[in-house]
C-alpha cells in the first residue's frame, strides 16, 4: 500500500447506508490497465499480472490484486516490481484498448446522467440527481453502472455513494475491488475522522511529514486542531482547506466535460447478418448519411470510427484518425471499410453496425488542401452535386449504384476506391 493512500476494505456486508442526499458517485475501474489487458488473455485470470514495459528502465502500470497482494504498485520500477513478484506474468501495454474501453465506459455513465466529470481514462465522478425518477436512489443507479460496466466492458469497478466529491472518492477507495460504498450524510464525520492524514485530498510526503510533526495522524486530528495552527504550519490556504474536508466540508460540484462532437448514423437489421456484401453495403450507406449531415452542418471531421454488434450482443468499435478533416462520404466509407476488412471477420453474424465521424471543427476553419497530383473535381464535388440534387428533388433521388436494389448487384459489395 502506498503511503497516504485509503486502506481498501473490500466490498460492504451488511445493511445498505441511506442514500438520502447522496447524489454524488464516484466510479473508479478495478485495476483498469490490467483488467482490459485480461479480456484477451483470460489464461491469465488469478494469477500475479503486471502490465509495464520491459527492459531495466520500465516501470508498471498496472497491476492485478493478485500483484498487489506482494506490494508491487503502479509506478514501480520493473525490476523492483519483479523481485517483489517473481512469479508474475508481465504483460505489455495495449493503449488502443484502454482507450477503446475507456470510451465504453464513459459512453455508460453519460447514459445515465449528462453531469460527468471525468478524472482519467477509468475514472470519474457523476451527479446522479436527476436520474433518480428513472433509475432510482443513489445506491441502485450505482449498482447499474457496476452491472452494465461488467457486462457490456467484461471488467469490474469500485463505486463511491456520497454527498460530496471528497467522501466519494475515498468511499469508492474503500470498497475496491468490485464493490460498492454509501457514506450516509450523517455519517461522514464518523467516516472520516479514523482515516490517516494522507487520505486527504492535497496531502502529499511533505505535508503528511509536516502533520505528523505536530502529533496529527488521523483526520480527527486535523478537526480537532485550530484552523490557525493549521495556517501557520501550512499556509493560510491550505490550512483552511484541511480543516474544511476533515469535517467533510466540500463545496465543489460535479463538472461536466462535454464529450468530442461527433456526427454519425448506426442500423439494427431486422435479422443477424453474416453476408459481407450485405454489411459493406450497408456501411456505405451510413457513410453516406453521415458526410451528408456534415456538410449540411458545414462542418468536418478528422477521425472515422465504427461500430459492430454481434449477435450475442458483443460490441466492438474502431476508429482512425484522418490525415486531414473531411465530409467526403467516400472517404468515410473507404476508411470504414478498411477498419472493418481489418477485424477479419468470417461469416460473423452481425445484429448492428454504425459509421461514426468525431473530431468535428466548422468546414471554414479547415479548408481543404489539394493534394499533389489530386484531381481538381473529385468526390467532394460530386457529392455536393447530389446535396444540391436532395434539397430540390427529395432525398434519395441520386445515390451510389450499389444502393439502388440491394438484391440486384448481388454479390458484389461496394468497392473501396482506390
Amino acid at each position: 500500500m502506498s503511503r497516504g493512500s485509503v486502506p481498501p476494505v473490500g466490498p460492504p456486508t451488511g445493511p445498505p447506508g441511506d442514500d438520502t442526499g447522496c447524489t454524488v458517485l464516484h466510479v473508479d475501474m478495478d485495476a483498469f490497465y490490467a483488467s482490459v489487458s485480461l479480456l484477451t488473455r483470460p489464461e491469465l485470470r488469478g494469477l500475479p499480472v503486471i502490465v509495464g514495459g520491459g527492459g531495466t528502465r520500465g516501470v508498471v502500470l498496472s497491476a492485478t490484486y493478485e500483484a498487489r497482494v506482494h506490494g508491487v504498485h503502479s509506478a514501480m520500477p520493473m525490476m523492483r516490481a519483479r523481485r517483489m513478484c517473481p512469479q508474475a506474468v508481465v504483460v505489455a501495454p495495449d493503449h488502443d484498448a484502454y482507450a477503446r474501453a475507456s470510451h465504453g465506459v464513459m459512453e455508460v455513465f453519460r447514459s445515465i446522467t449528462p453531469l460527468v466529470e471525468p478524472i482519467s481514462l477509468d475514472e470519474a465522478f457523476l451527479d446522479v440527481r436527476g436520474a433518480a425518477r428513472r433509475l432510482g436512489t443513489p445506491q441502485q443507479i450505482g449498482e447499474h453502472i457496476r452491472a452494465t460496466i461488467e457486462d457490456e466492458q467484461g471488467i469490474t469497478c469500485s463505486v463511491g455513494v456520497a454527498s460530496t466529491k471528497f467522501v466519494a472518492k475515498l468511499a469508492s477507495a474503500r470498497c475496491k475491488p468490485d464493490g460498492l460504498l454509501v457514506v450516509p450524510a450523517d455519517d461522514v464525520v464518523a467516516f472520516l475522522h479514523p482515516l490517516p492524514v494522507g487520505a486527504l485530498w492535497g496531502v502529499g510526503g511533505k505535508t503528511e511529514d509536516v502533520l505528523r510533526g505536530l502529533g496529527l495522524h488521523t483526520v480527527g486530528d486535523i478537526a480537532h486542531t485550530p484552523v490557525a495552527t493549521l495556517e501557520r504550519a501550512l499556509g493560510p490556504a491550505a490550512g483552511k482547506h484541511l480543516s474544511a474536508l476533515s469535517w467533510g466540508r466540500d463545496e465543489r460540484s460535479v463538472v461536466p466535460h462535454e464529450p468530442d462532437k461527433s456526427i454519425g448514423a448506426e442500423n439494427t437489421f431486422g435479422t443477424d447478418v453474416d453476408d459481407p456484401a450485405v454489411i459493406a453495403r450497408e456501411l456505405l450507406r451510413l457513410s453516406e448519411r453521415t458526410a451528408a449531415r456534415l456538410r449540411a452542418s458545414e462542418q468536418v471531421g478528422r477521425t472515422v470510427s465504427i461500430k459492430v454488434r454481434f449477435a450475442d450482443f458483443t460490441t466492438i468499435t474502431r476508429a482512425k484518425t484522418l490525415g486531414e478533416p473531411t465530409d467526403v462520404g467516400r472517404v468515410v466509407y473507404d476508411t470504414a471499410m478498411a477498419l472493418y476488412e481489418a477485424l477479419g471477420l468470417e461469416r460473423a453474424r452481425i445484429r448492428l453496425v454504425g459509421v461514426r465521424v468525431e473530431g468535428i471543427s466548422d468546414a471554414a476553419d479547415a479548408p481543404h488542401q489539394l493534394l499533389l497530383g489530386e484531381k481538381e473535381h473529385g468526390w467532394r464535388d460530386a457529392e455536393q452535386a447530389v446535396d444540391r440534387a436532395a434539397r430540390r428533388f427529395g432525398a434519395g433521388v441520386v445515390r451510389p449504384a450499389t444502393l439502388v436494389d440491394p438484391s440486384g448487384t448481388a454479390g458484389n459489395p461496394p468497392r473501396r476506391a482506390q
